[in-house]
């Protein structure tokens, strides 16, 4: 046997026990028991917000970030998404598709980018927004991309209830379907990073699977969109910000899944990973499900099957040519929505961590436990009012998000010349050594004055978008952006250092 071989497996076996012994330091009063030893050591991930040490950053995750985001957004809620352009948009096939196509070329390289973040300082997305938005002010962020996260995973349980749903003719009610999809999720997103990697790995194929029977047994009726009346700039906005609001929202999440690769993975290759693991999918079904809406009108059995914005519904009809069989393939599709909740779910028991930092006591896993008892009734609640929760809750999330992407993006770039070395990694829970977040809240609340009157949403139209559309995405980056440059360098001279 040789000696690198050796070697290789003595590192292994220092680095299982190194998680092992964090496992075992964890476990305190009631949870020092033989049952919570044994979860840990069956390979639950127990670390939570603490940054991962470099010794413990193994391996380039090219590939496994590939198809974490690849299978998150291969799902009936990236279909969804693409059906707005016609169905609320009122535009075509070729305008919804073309506006998909290209504002996604450009909104999937945010989350794309602050993926590379990860290997180089081994540090969850909301920890590295303290360095700019301080130990407390991260609170309010961290907030709204709690509001975020369990929104999606809300709309996707509504989607994946009704799919299941729509296989029993109703039989079975959304309330059930819902609480399946739940379930499932949770079991995924308790386990943590490593079973979370290999079920994202595997999740997608049978979806793949099911969209292509689709398209072949619906295929023919795709070909001839009827003709529409040339879109308006203002349509075409609206819908933009409303995909803007589906992929930029992924950036204040993205690192969490980065955080255990080696500080040498190529940013280039890590961000084209990651990239094409976004683009495609989204890209793909967002136009699918556009040209599915589009032709409704001529297949009677699809508008019967979408009434009342019922997604799975109209895919359970799609199938319905090939029999029983077709009643499995909408099983797997209503559990295709589980990828994007486990994955949500664990980015979610991170951030309550950062949201309330006394809890970073408590293990990660019990928070998605926390989570699923937040969806789950919620979803219930919400399941008859999809297409409106879905306009609404896009639009809104896409504004924050980016004056979010804004503010990180001008204080990695500018002011720390994107140098891991210079962010203080021992800092990470210091308040004193972070700064005050002064800077980043002022610049991320007071763009918001310019932002409201760029708003087309269903509740309020502003004065500037009544004339151009929803610009709010556009103006929420640029403004926070501009404001954040003076803001960040006053607070840097008063504190004096970054």
């Amino acid at each position: 046997m040789s000696s690198a071989f050796l070697d290789k497996e003595k590192t292994g076996f220092q680095l299982r026990e190194s998680f092992n012994e964090d496992r075992t330091s964890e476990l305190k009063g009631g949870r020092d028991s033989i049952w919570w030893r044994r979860i840990f050591l069956a390979g639950v991930e127990s670390r939570g917000v603490h940054p991962v040490p470099v010794e413990e950053r193994v391996g380039r995750p090219y590939s496994k970030i590939f198809f974490v985001w690849f299978s998150m957004n291969f799902n009936i809620l990236s279909f969804s998404a693409g059906t707005l352009g016609p169905a609320i948009f009122e535009l075509g096939l070729r305008d919804s598709c073309l506006t998909i196509l290209f504002f996604n070329l450009l909104c999937c390289s945010f989350p794309a980018y602050f993926c590379t973040w990860g290997p180089k300082l081994g540090m969850r997305q909301m920890i590295i927004s303290r360095y700019s938005f301080g130990y407390y002010g991260v609170i309010l962020p961290c907030i709204m991309n709690l509001i975020g996260m369990i929104g999606f995973s809300i709309l996707n349980c509504i989607l994946g209830g009704q799919a299941l749903a729509s296989i029993t003719n109703q039989n079975l009610s959304w309330t059930v379907g819902i609480v399946v999809v739940a379930i499932i999720s949770l079991l995924v997103s308790f386990c943590g990073y490593t079973v979370l990697n290999w079920y994202e790995r595997l999740a997608w194929f049978p979806v793949l699977v099911t969209f292509l029977i689709a398209l072949g047994v619906g295929g023919k009726h795709l070909s001839n969109p009827p003709p529409v009346e040339p879109a308006s700039a203002s349509a075409i906005l609206s819908f933009a910000s409303t995909l803007a609001g589906f992929v930029i929202t992924y950036s204040s999440l993205s690192s969490d899944f980065t955080t255990y690769a080696q500080p040498s993975t190529s940013s280039w290759k890590l961000f084209l990973s990651s990239y094409i693991g976004f683009l495609l999918p989204i890209v793909t079904l967002q136009c699918f499900g556009a040209a599915v809406v589009v032709a409704l009108p001529n297949v009677p059995e699809w508008e019967a099957g979408y009434t009342g914005g019922n997604v799975g519904g109209l895919l359970e009809a799609m199938l319905h040519p090939v029999g029983g069989f077709g009643k499995f393939l909408t099983v797997l599709l209503s559990l295709s929505v589980a990828p994007n909740i486990a994955a949500t779910f664990y980015s979610i028991s991170l951030n309550m961590q950062i949201f309330l930092p006394f809890l970073v006591v408590v293990p990660r896993y019990i928070f998605s436990i926390v989570a699923t008892a937040i969806v789950v009734p919620i979803s219930i609640v919400g399941a008859h009012k999809f297409y409106d929760t879905l306009v609404n809750f896009l639009g809104l999330i896409g504004y924050w998000a980016a004056a979010y992407i804004a503010i990180m993006t001008i204080e990695h770039n500018l002011f720390r010349k994107a140098n891991p070395k210079n962010y203080d990694l021992e800092a990470w829970n210091v308040p004193c050594k972070l700064p005050s977040g002064f800077a980043a809240l002022a610049a991320g609340i007071t763009c918001f004055g310019i932002v409201v009157p760029c708003i087309d949403q269903v509740w309020f139209v502003g004065p500037i978008a009544h004339w151009t559309g929803d610009i709010g995405f556009e103006v929420a980056f640029v403004t926070a952006a501009i404001l954040y440059v003076p803001f960040r360098t006053l607070e840097i001279r008063w504190r004096g250092f970054m």
